[in-house]
């Protein structure tokens, strides 16, 4: 069964009827397998790298778009170790990646292929692309990567070399532009709510106890929303789009002393991302070139405490960082079937002719995108939406927001 070229996706599936409803009709190209193919498969040599952190799911994706690859009749596949450096690292070997390599990678997590952040100049890379006859490249990552795949397509376009660059996006957080979910991110919210549940189960425990659970989520606090949600135990989701204040009548401390004269224990999740207000910014950058965070974690536990001590209430107070287990987690089995689709269709997409495109699911379809119209700015949760209503109608918190 083929795609049509013309087959379009509608990025808002919803009719605005209402003089305040605000949307636009835009649409994407439907992704799946085209009647003709662009390039015949004994002319390409593939490659396939992972960039950024790590995220369940990786190995998933890596070993369908080599599945996939195989079944268009393509033999020669490599990958490149550790993200971009491996273009230009001379330490490093490509590893040559078969269906019998790849067959049961995906029973565990992490990369075949290694990560790494940042990368070398992009004139290097494509250089490393040419002498290596590399003409259809695989790009596992998130907004960085992408952004750093976009200047790979628009360096082999200018060169006019016959390179198709085609994007997987990789980020737990969720936070891909246009995109209903990216792949990772269910299985985030699945290890969350262990780590949501042990901090519950250690609070009721206690004499007065408090469980704070720090989850991913830089800028987007999708995991810290879904995974409160889906737990239902609890009492305050903090998340970077969301500014609160934790001292004064109306703060997060109160409530919390609220809740322990009423119920005896309490339970918050906090994004990674939320409350950098309140803590001097570090000021420096990771090989990324994203800012590095201040732990507002610790940096919650520890006022959480001293308020306690100050009111003359005893708090036994329980800090939960299950970040890099939640990252190195197989993926499961929601996240294994998109990733299965998504590599299929990144080969799909390569073969069609497409170049400087990610692929993802839009209104319950795959489509590829142009990778510019995805890396303008992160996925943000917004906070009038319903899904941000329903979570603080589940966790029972009240405005938090600064007063003026």
């Amino acid at each position: 069964m083929y795609v049509h070229n013309d087959d379009r996706v509608l990025l808002k599936v919803i009719e605005y009827v209402s003089p305040t409803s605000a949307g636009a009709d835009c649409e994407v190209w439907r992704a799946g397998p085209r009647k003709k193919i662009y390039i015949r498969p004994e002319e390409v040599k593939a490659a396939i790298v992972t960039c950024g952190g790590l995220c369940p799911g990786l190995n998933d994706v890596i070993r369908q778009i080599v599945f996939t690859l195989d079944k268009y009749g393509v033999k020669n596949i490599v990958g490149i170790p550790y993200g971009y450096r491996g273009f230009f690292d001379d330490s490093l070997s490509d590893i040559n990646l078969t269906t019998h390599y790849v067959q049961n990678i995906h029973l565990s997590g992490g990369s075949l292929l290694g990560v790494s952040r940042g990368g070398g100049q992009t004139s290097d890379i494509v250089d490393s692309l040419e002498k290596r006859g590399i003409n259809m490249l695989f790009v596992l990552g998130g907004n960085g990567t992408h952004a750093g795949a976009n200047a790979i397509h628009d360096e082999c376009w200018r060169r006019k070399m016959k390179v198709m660059v085609v994007c997987v996006p990789k980020t737990i957080d969720n936070d891909i532009l246009l995109m209903d979910k990216t792949f990772g991110f269910d299985t985030a919210v699945e290890a969350a709510q262990r780590a949501i549940s042990a901090a519950y189960i250690e609070a009721r425990s206690a004499y007065h106890g408090i469980g704070v659970v720090k989850l991913m989520g830089r800028q987007s606090g999708f995991i810290a929303q879904y995974a409160s949600l889906a737990s239902g135990h609890v009492n305050a989701c903090l998340i970077p789009e969301v500014p609160f204040t934790l001292h004064g009548p109306n703060g997060l401390l109160v409530y919390l002393e609220h809740l322990i004269h009423t119920q005896g224990s309490a339970v918050v999740c906090i994004a990674e991302g939320a409350g950098q207000e309140l803590l001097p910014p570090k000021g420096s950058k990771d090989a990324s070139g994203n800012p590095v965070l201040s732990d507002t974690g610790v940096y919650l536990q520890q006022q959480i405490k001293n308020h306690f001590i100050a009111a003359g209430t005893p708090a036994d107070v329980k800090y939960i960082d299950p970040t890099y287990m939640i990252r190195a987690c197989q993926a499961n089995s929601s996240d294994s079937i998109l990733c299965t689709v998504l590599g299929q269709n990144a080969v799909h997409g390569a073969f069609a002719g497409f170049s400087g495109i990610t692929v993802g699911l839009c209104n319950t379809h795959y489509a590829y995108f142009p990778i510019p119209q995805v890396i303008d700015h992160p996925r943000r949760v917004d906070p009038s939406s319903r899904m941000w209503h329903r979570c603080i109608t589940s966790t029972g918190q009240p405005d938090f927001t600064p007063r003026a």
